[in-house]
C-alpha cells in the first residue's frame, strides 16, 4: 500500500482574486473631493461624464474639477467611442410596416405616406395598386386605408395635421420642403424640433446646414455632433460622411471603422472606401471580407419578388 507521504506533490497554481486598491475602494464609497463616506443621510452622485468618481455635492465636484478633468475627458471620449462604433442592428429606415422586410437605404425604393407618415416599400405599393385596379376600388393608403388623392395640396394638408400632433417624421419632411424652397430659417426650425422628438434624418439634415452655413453659421462641432447622432441610429450616409472626415484628417483606423459599419448597412460608397483603404494598407483582408459579407447580407435582406417587380416598373408609393 502506498502511503500519502510517498506521493510526489504537484504544484498547484492559485490565482489571486482581483481586489480593489485602497484608493479605488475610497472612490467608490467616499466623495472624491472631501473624502466623506456614503451613509444613510449622505448620498454620493457619480460624475455625469465618466462615471469614475463620486461626489457628495456639486460644490465638491467643482473643487475637484482641476484634479479630475483630464482623466474625465479621456474616459468620456472612450465611452462615446464605444457607443459610436457599435454596429446598428439595422438602418434608420427600419422595416416596411406592411411586409416587415427591411427597407432599402436607397430612398428611391420607398417613400413617405402623407396621411400616416409611414414609409413603405415599392413592393407593397405595387400589390396595393394592383388590387385597386383589379377591383376597381377607390385609391386608399396601403397602410392606414385612408383615401389618398394625388394632389400636393392635400398631401401638404395631411402633413400639417401630423405636425400639429407633434409627428417628427412630418416635421422632418416639412423641413426638407422648406429647404428646397430656400427658406433655411424655417427648415432649421422644423429639423431642430424633429430632432428633439427623435428624428434621425433631421439630425443628418442639420449636419449639412452646419457644414454649408445655410441659415446658420458654419460650425464643425455641431456638424459632427449631428452626424454622430444620426450614425449611431443607423444612418448610413451620416456614417459615410464621418468616415470621409476621419480619412481626410488622416485618421485611417477610425475612418475604416465608420466605412465598415456603413458597408454592413448596405452602403455601396462605404464598401468601395473599405477597398480603397485595403489597397493603401490600412485595412486587413479579413476586414474587407467581413464588409463584403455584411454588405451583401444587408442588400439581400431588402429584396423580394414584388420589390424587384416594382423597381422594374418604377413604382413608388407616393
Amino acid at each position: 500500500m502506498m502511503n500519502i507521504s510517498d506521493v510526489e506533490p504537484k504544484n498547484i497554481i492559485v490565482e489571486d482574486l482581483p481586489t480593489k486598491s485602497a484608493n479605488e475602494a475610497d472612490t467608490s464609497t467616499r466623495c472624491a473631493s472631501c473624502g466623506i463616506a456614503e451613509v444613510d443621510d449622505i448620498k454620493l452622485v457619480p460624475c455625469d461624464d465618466c462615471n469614475l468618481l463620486k461626489y457628495c455635492s456639486d460644490e465638491c465636484q467643482k473643487q475637484h474639477k482641476s484634479h479630475h478633468e483630464e482623466t474625465c475627458k479621456e474616459r468620456k471620449a472612450e465611452l462615446r467611442d464605444e457607443i459610436l462604433f457599435m454596429q446598428p442592428e439595422s438602418s434608420h429606415f427600419g422595416d416596411c410596416p406592411i411586409c416587415c422586410l427591411p427597407l432599402s437605404i436607397d430612398p428611391k425604393k420607398s417613400a413617405l405616406l402623407s396621411c400616416c407618415t409611414k414609409q413603405i416599400c415599392g413592393g407593397c405599393a405595387l400589390v396595393n395598386q394592383n388590387r385597386e385596379i383589379e377591383g376597381k376600388l377607390q385609391r386608399k393608403c396601403a397602410f392606414c386605408r385612408k383615401y389618398s388623392p394625388r394632389t400636393d395640396e392635400v398631401n401638404n394638408e395631411q402633413f400639417m395635421k401630423r405636425i400639429e400632433a407633434n409627428d417628427p417624421v412630418a416635421m422632418c419632411y416639412m423641413g426638407g420642403k422648406k429647404y428646397i424652397e430656400g427658406d433655411f430659417k424655417s427648415a432649421f426650425e422644423y429639423w431642430t424640433k424633429a430632432t428633439e422628438l427623435g428624428s434621425v434624418q433631421a439630425h443628418y439634415q442639420l449636419s449639412i446646414m452646419y457644414q454649408l452655413g445655410q441659415g446658420v453659421e458654419i460650425d464643425k462641432k455641431k456638424q459632427v455632433y449631428h452626424l454622430e447622432q444620426a450614425a449611431i441610429a443607423g444612418h448610413a450616409a451620416a456614417r459615410f460622411n464621418l468616415g470621409c472626415m476621419e480619412r481626410d484628417n488622416r485618421h485611417a483606423a477610425r475612418a475604416a471603422k465608420h466605412f465598415i459599419i456603413a458597408a454592413k448597412l448596405g452602403c455601396d460608397e462605404s464598401l468601395e472606401s473599405v477597398k480603397d483603404l485595403y489597397k493603401a494598407g490600412y485595412v486587413s483582408k479579413d476586414d474587407v471580407a467581413a464588409a463584403l459579407r455584411g454588405h451583401q447580407a444587408a442588400v439581400d435582406a431588402t429584396k423580394s419578388p414584388m420589390r424587384d417587380e416594382a423597381a422594374k416598373l418604377a413604382i413608388h408609393p407616393h
